[in-house]
């Protein structure tokens, strides 16, 4: 497995891997959509990344990171259903760390839900510890929020 950044050829497995989980367990939202469909836009031309994890050359993994305010959001991470629990999280999140201090974050911030425990086992793991939104969340599945100072 390698860790690659985004190409817009990408984009496509971009949004399928992330529709995948979230209709698996909740409803696509209108910010999923502004930001699944032109994620060249909503994420990279802002300043932030997209990460995937590639296996034999297919995207089986993904994770942006959008700009905030000193730092950036951890957001649409996504590992196809069959390799989960291999790893391939823990190394995106570990991408997601490493650019973040590359670029000079302070913090690292995430939005989750209390439902995907191993989700929030794997962010626990990085030492993100749950704080209180600074706003109101797009997302109405939205109750859980972190942040890892860095």
């Amino acid at each position: 497995m390698e860790i690659v950044d985004f190409r817009p050829e990408l984009a496509g497995a971009f949004k399928a891997l992330n529709e995948a989980w979230i209709t698996k367990y909740f409803a696509l939202e209108p910010k999923d959509l502004e930001v699944l469909n032109d994620p060249a836009a909503k994420i990279i031309a802002p300043g932030g990344h997209i990460l995937f994890a590639i296996e034999q050359g297919e995207a089986v993994g993904c994770v942006a990171l959008m700009a905030i305010e000193g730092g950036f959001e951890v957001a649409k991470m996504a590992v196809t259903e069959a390799l989960k629990g291999r790893g391939h999280g823990r190394a995106l999140m570990a991408a997601c760390v490493e650019r973040a201090k590359a670029a000079g974050a302070a913090r690292l911030y995430l939005e989750t839900n209390s439902t995907l425990a191993p989700a929030l086992a794997l962010y626990r793991s990085f030492s993100f510890r749950e704080v209180e939104p600074a706003e109101p969340s797009p997302y109405a599945r939205a109750d859980v929020c972190m942040e890892l100072l860095l």
